[in-house]
């Protein structure tokens, strides 16, 4: 981890979270609020084809992590990004200001993947990665404790709480002026 600080007018934020626990919601309302450019690294990496191949076991793209940090570190680098993905371990430490980490209970996260149809296996994966902390995790062992926000996200009423919360965080940023 690097230990120098990188001064932005406009902060760059990451969102992550194990699939289901709001990111993109999250995201797509705050870029939104704030007017800052929202980059949701999956849909990135499918459109710029930046895909290694298909995980058929879990029905999803394999992103080529090298080939997204490339194409995204000038978009990154002028500030006032919202990354939104559920990993966080191979973007560069010092592209973020503030790393959130939304936090789904279980059964909640249960019921919301089974709507979104995936396979009982990937449910399985994805809500041991919830109870396990893993993203959580990742992101303690790749970022700076002092830039790390847990956030839970378990009823519609924490969409507009944690929307709030991120950006009144934006706007104590020093040098943000909205």
């Amino acid at each position: 981890m690097s230990s120098s600080k990188v001064t932005r007018q406009k902060p760059n934020i990451l969102i992550a979270g194990t699939p289901g626990t709001g990111k993109t919601t999250i995201s797509k309302q705050l870029a939104d609020i704030i007017k800052f450019n929202h980059i949701e690294v999956g849909e990135f990496a499918k459109s710029n084809h930046l895909c290694d191949s298909w995980d058929a076991k879990l029905n999803c793209h394999v992103i080529d992590e090298d080939k997204v940090v490339d194409k995204m570190e000038e978009i990154v680098s002028a500030g006032g990004i919202i990354v939104d993905y559920h990993g966080c371990d191979f973007f560069p430490e010092h592209w973020f200001d503030a790393v959130f980490v939304l936090k789904t209970d279980n059964t909640i996260l249960y019921d919301r993947l089974q709507a979104r149809g995936y396979d009982e296996n990937k449910i399985r994966q994805n809500v041991e990665c919830e109870i396990f902390q893993e993203i959580l995790n990742e992101a303690r062992d790749s970022y700076k404790e002092d830039i790390i926000v847990e956030l839970s996200n378990n009823i519609p009423k924490d969409i507009e709480t944690n929307v709030n919360h991120v950006k009144q965080w934006i706007e104590k940023y020093s040098g943000f002026k909205d």
